[in-house]
């Protein structure tokens, strides 16, 4: 990237410019999608042009300087001029125009198309936001077009300005600065991650019916953390592998290893977070198994007392059932009743009462319902 061909080599002849009407001024004069439009000379800021046009023209009469124009969801007329102006690869411009691409890094001709998925951690709702940025860098410009919140990049302005040396550098250095803010912005989520984890775990031996779907939710969090760090690992070294080809300056390649091995490290400890959290889903369905066999269990238990209890009350009923039955037989006084006027029926009558009794407890009690 770093041999420049003249500029007409590479950009469109410009167009004459339109005369604009009163009633209708430029888009990108009054569109809130173009955050910040600055031109560097030999690492300084020189101007901060308030339109699209007004870089373009700018850029034009200082061929040795740089142009960083940042964007945030564009229009398409917006896109276009700056294809138009930077003769962008119109493949690239189409995926910068809508959001959920895959991080990658694309050469075309002089210019590079860098895809980055940005994440910041929520500490109110708990949770992993991620953000799109689409990043083009050429010979002498930088464009960065942001899809979400995340990444804040006012901050890498404010710090290659900072460093005139590093910002001399050209955009390359920008490109660097950029991986760099968006790989150091893991780091937040990472320790929020974890923290998570260890919240989970105590919720999941605490017996805490909710923690399943914490437990998906954050899964699924990883699931897309893991499609933003581990292509990130294939273009860092992609990049590293030009340093030779492309003259990369030996700072910045430095730089680049360092930003390499960041996200090494964060991709690992990604990997390390779905591990952990199918571990512990695993171990959640286990205990979540073994309470419903305790629960299951305990009402087993408490059905098998309870039909000893209505043994024992249906023993006793029988038993007591016997002798009200011969004495509402008895009881009943009719005059042809032979033994009313028996001698023995008395005796009789309390001893047959006596008998079933005794046998009927006899045989509850083998039973083991008494």
């Amino acid at each position: 990237m770093s041999d420049r061909r003249p500029r007409a080599a590479w950009r469109r002849a410009p167009e004459p410019p339109a005369a604009a009407s009163p009633a209708q001024p430029p888009a990108s004069a009054s569109r809130p999608s173009v955050i910040q439009a600055t031109l560097y000379r030999d690492g300084h800021r020189v101007s901060s042009p308030e339109t699209l046009a007004e870089t373009f023209r700018q850029l034009r009469e200082h061929p040795d300087g740089m142009a960083w124009i940042g964007l945030h969801r564009p229009t398409e007329s917006e896109l276009h001029s700056l294809a138009a102006e930077f003769d962008l690869h119109e493949l690239a411009v189409e995926d910068a125009m809508e959001a959920h691409q895959r991080p990658k890094l694309e050469r075309y001709g002089d210019t590079l198309f860098v895809v980055l998925r940005a994440a910041r951690y929520l500490d109110a709702q708990e949770e992993v936001d991620f953000g799109e940025l689409h990043v083009f860098v050429g010979p002498d410009f930088v464009i960065t077009v942001r899809h979400g919140a995340a990444p804040d990049l006012s901050a890498v302005r404010h710090r290659m300005e900072k460093d005139p040396d590093l910002l001399r550098l050209g955009p390359e250095a920008v490109l660097y600065a950029i991986l760099d803010a968006v790989v150091d912005g893991y780091a937040p989520v990472v320790a929020g991650v974890q923290n998570d984890i260890d919240e989970i775990e105590t919720e999941v031996f605490g017996g805490d019916p909710a923690v399943s779907r914490r437990i998906y939710e954050l899964s699924r969090e990883m699931v897309e953390f893991q499609r933003a760090t581990r292509p990130l690992v294939g273009m860092l070294h992609g990049l590293m592998a030009g340093f030779a080809k492309y003259g990369t300056d030996e700072e910045l390649q430095r730089y680049l290893r360092d930003v390499a091995d960041h996200v090494t490290h964060t991709s690992e400890r990604v990997d390390g977070f779905r591990q952990a959290l199918t571990e512990i889903l695993t171990v959640n369905a286990t205990l979540v198994t073994q309470q419903q066999n305790a629960e299951m269990r305990a009402l087993a238990e408490a059905g098998f007392e309870q039909n000893e209890e209505i043994k024992k009350i249906s023993s006793w009923a029988a038993i007591l059932f016997a002798p009200t039955l011969v004495g509402t037989i008895y009881g009943m006084n009719f005059d042809n009743m032979p033994e009313l006027h028996w001698a023995g029926g008395y005796p009789f009558a309390v001893v047959l009462m006596a008998v079933v009794c005794t046998s009927l407890y006899v045989v509850f009690k083998r039973k083991d319902w008494l």
